[in-house]
């Protein structure tokens, strides 16, 4: 399998984004293009994994995920090869239908996937997430509201929700 991977910069940081012939595969926040590349080596060891910045379908894929960082217009969904189990597909479902700006606890997400005693197994779900920002685990919250950990970290965490709150605000007036 051939992963194909560019760097953008964003409001939060570097975006890394990879994509197979079947589609959007990852999507990585960092501070260092070599964390990044490293990361994304070990999530696809087997992989051959090809460095394009100039790859049209890399472009579109990076234009898709920037756009929905930052911009106020409705997004589109790319076309994802995110794998994972039927349980965390049933997750990551669940968090692509939380509006923008808007948050669901894990023990929602775990009673809207019918399985309401699995609200550790939802957390490990959106740990798993490799395709951040498009598949927005980062809407999931605790119970009491409280943010709590994110791959990325809680500050971009907290940046990404302040951004869509922002977009929000902007498109009521």
């Amino acid at each position: 399998m051939k992963v194909s991977y560019l760097i953008r910069k964003s409001p939060l940081g570097l975006v890394l984004v990879a994509h197979t012939d079947d589609g959007l595969c990852s999507v990585m926040l960092g501070d260092e293009e070599g964390s990044l590349e490293a990361e994304l080596r070990g999530r696809f060891p087997r992989a051959e994994i090809v460095h394009e910045p100039r790859s049209e379908t890399g472009s579109e894929y990076a234009e898709q995920v920037l756009s929905q960082i930052s911009s106020q217009a409705p997004q589109l969904m790319p076309r994802l090869a995110s794998g994972g189990t039927a349980f965390q597909q049933a997750v990551w479902d669940a968090l692509r239908e939380i509006p923008a700006g808007s948050t669901a606890s894990y023990t929602d997400l775990a009673r809207r996937i019918g399985r309401p005693r699995s609200v550790r197994a939802v957390a490990g779900a959106c740990a798993a997430n490799r395709i951040a920002i498009v598949i927005p685990c980062h809407r999931a919250v605790r119970s009491n509201g409280d943010l709590s950990g994110y791959r990325w970290g809680v500050e971009r965490k907290r940046a990404l929700l302040a951004l869509e709150g922002a977009r929000l605000t902007a498109a009521s007036r």
